[in-house]
C-alpha cells in the first residue's frame, strides 16, 4: 500500500468567481476607465486655466504613473517616452508652483500632457480591469520604494 496520502487539499482561488467575472467584464470596465479619464481631463483643464491644486497635481501624476506601468506591461511600450515627457511637464508645473505659487501650464507642457492622456485613453480602452489593477499596484509599490530610499538617504545625511 502506498504511503502517499490520497487526501486532496482544496486550494482557495485568489479571486472569487464573481470578482473574476467583473474584472474581465466590459460592463464594469467602462465606468472605471471613464472615471479615471474624467479625473485626468478635469485636472488638465484646471491647470490650463491656472486653477490647479496639489490634489489635482497628485491625481494627474498618479494616473500618468499608471499609464507608465501599463506601457511596461506591454500596452504602449513604444510611447513610453511620451509618457515620461508628460511626467517632466508635471515636475516643471510643480516647480513653478513652488517658485511663484501659480499652477499654470506652458503651451508645450499642455501639449505633452494632452498626448499622454490620449495614450492613457487608448491603454484603458484595451486593458482589462485586472491589468489596470496590476498597473496601479506596481505604481504604489514604486512609490513606496521611492519613499523608503528617500527616508534612508535623509537618515544618512
Amino acid at each position: 500500500m502506498s504511503s502517499k496520502s490520497r487526501v486532496r487539499k482544496h486550494h482557495q482561488a485568489a479571486m472569487s468567481p464573481l470578482l473574476r467575472a467583473l474584472t474581465f467584464s466590459r460592463t464594469a470596465h467602462e465606468p472605471v476607465t471613464s472615471a479615471m479619464l474624467m479625473q485626468c481631463y478635469t485636472a488638465l483643464d484646471a491647470f490650463s486655466r491656472g486653477h490647479g491644486s496639489r490634489d489635482l497635481h497628485l491625481t494627474l501624476s498618479r494616473h500618468l504613473l499608471v499609464s507608465q506601468e501599463l506601457a511596461r506591461l506591454g500596452l504602449g511600450e513604444d510611447v513610453l517616452a511620451d509618457i515620461e515627457s508628460a511626467h517632466a511637464a508635471m515636475v516643471q508645473l510643480d516647480a513653478r508652483e513652488h517658485d511663484g505659487g501659480a499652477w499654470t501650464l506652458e503651451n508645450d507642457e499642455y501639449a505633452r500632457l494632452c498626448t499622454a492622456l490620449a495614450i492613457l485613453d487608448g491603454q484603458l480602452s484595451v486593458a482589462s480591469l485586472s491589468e489596470i489593477a496590476s498597473a496601479e499596484a506596481r505604481m504604489i509599490e514604486g512609490l513606496m520604494r521611492s519613499a523608503q530610499v528617500q527616508a534612508i538617504a535623509e537618515a544618512v545625511l
